[in-house]
Protein backbone atom coordinates (compact mmCIF):
# COMPACT_ATOMS: atom_id res chain seq x y z
CA UNK A 1 0.00 0.00 0.00
CA UNK A 2 2.43 2.66 0.89
CA UNK A 3 4.73 2.34 -2.06
CA UNK A 4 1.40 3.09 -4.16
CA UNK A 5 0.69 6.10 -2.18
CA UNK A 6 4.15 7.30 -2.73
CA UNK A 7 4.11 6.61 -6.02
CA UNK A 8 0.95 8.17 -6.93
CA UNK A 9 1.66 11.39 -5.05
CA UNK A 10 4.64 11.90 -6.31
CA UNK A 11 2.84 12.10 -9.74
CA UNK A 12 0.85 14.71 -7.98
CA UNK A 13 -2.47 12.73 -6.73
CA UNK A 14 -3.92 13.63 -3.38
CA UNK A 15 -4.76 10.83 -0.94
CA UNK A 16 -8.19 11.23 -1.77
CA UNK A 17 -7.66 10.73 -4.95
CA UNK A 18 -5.80 7.24 -4.17
CA UNK A 19 -7.82 6.03 -1.68
CA UNK A 20 -10.30 4.12 -3.65
CA UNK A 21 -8.21 2.67 -5.84
CA UNK A 22 -5.96 0.81 -2.96
CA UNK A 23 -6.00 -2.81 -2.22
CA UNK A 24 -8.18 -4.31 0.67
CA UNK A 25 -6.85 -4.24 3.76
CA UNK A 26 -8.18 -6.04 7.29
CA UNK A 27 -12.10 -5.02 6.27
CA UNK A 28 -13.03 -7.19 3.24
CA UNK A 29 -14.01 -5.34 0.40
CA UNK A 30 -12.84 -1.87 1.75
CA UNK A 31 -9.88 0.51 1.13
CA UNK A 32 -7.98 1.43 3.55
CA UNK A 33 -9.27 5.14 5.55
CA UNK A 34 -7.55 7.62 4.50
CA UNK A 35 -6.40 8.59 8.24
CA UNK A 36 -4.96 5.00 7.79
CA UNK A 37 -2.97 5.93 4.75
CA UNK A 38 -1.58 9.45 6.48
CA UNK A 39 -0.68 7.53 9.38
CA UNK A 40 1.73 4.85 6.97
CA UNK A 41 3.08 8.02 5.72
CA UNK A 42 4.02 9.49 8.65
CA UNK A 43 5.63 7.01 9.73
CA UNK A 44 7.66 6.55 6.80
CA UNK A 45 8.81 10.31 6.83
CA UNK A 46 9.67 9.91 10.54
CA UNK A 47 11.98 6.21 9.56
CA UNK A 48 13.48 8.80 6.48
CA UNK A 49 14.04 11.78 8.54
CA UNK A 50 15.59 9.88 11.55
CA UNK A 51 16.99 6.61 10.65
CA UNK A 52 19.78 6.29 13.45
CA UNK A 53 16.78 6.64 16.16
CA UNK A 54 14.89 4.06 15.09
CA UNK A 55 17.84 1.34 13.93
CA UNK A 56 18.45 2.40 17.93
CA UNK A 57 14.52 1.96 19.05
CA UNK A 58 14.91 -1.41 17.03
CA UNK A 59 17.96 -2.45 19.10
CA UNK A 60 15.93 -1.35 22.22
CA UNK A 61 13.44 -3.68 21.30
CA UNK A 62 15.59 -6.40 20.90
CA UNK A 63 17.26 -6.29 23.92
CA UNK A 64 14.21 -6.09 25.82
CA UNK A 65 12.56 -8.98 24.61
CA UNK A 66 15.93 -10.85 26.23
CA UNK A 67 14.35 -10.96 29.59
CA UNK A 68 16.79 -13.69 31.16
CA UNK A 69 18.34 -10.71 33.39
CA UNK A 70 15.13 -9.16 34.05
CA UNK A 71 13.75 -9.44 37.57
CA UNK A 72 10.43 -11.80 37.25
CA UNK A 73 7.98 -11.16 40.54
CA UNK A 74 7.22 -14.69 41.64
CA UNK A 75 3.87 -15.51 42.84
CA UNK A 76 3.16 -15.54 46.60
CA UNK A 77 0.51 -16.70 48.91
CA UNK A 78 -1.05 -13.90 51.12
CA UNK A 79 -1.89 -14.63 54.41
CA UNK A 80 -4.95 -14.57 56.53
CA UNK A 81 -4.84 -13.45 60.15
CA UNK A 82 -5.35 -17.29 61.34
CA UNK A 83 -3.00 -18.77 59.53
CA UNK A 84 0.42 -19.95 60.93
CA UNK A 85 3.87 -18.22 60.28
CA UNK A 86 5.68 -21.54 59.04
CA UNK A 87 5.40 -22.64 55.66
CA UNK A 88 2.96 -25.49 54.83
CA UNK A 89 2.56 -27.67 51.81
CA UNK A 90 0.34 -26.66 49.52
CA UNK A 91 -2.22 -29.71 49.22
CA UNK A 92 -4.69 -30.67 46.31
Amino acid sequence: MLHTVLRRRANGESVEQIQPDLPTGKRRGQAPSVASIYRALAEHEKQEAYPEAVAQAHADSADLQDHDDIHCPRRVRIRRPDDPLTPTPAGP
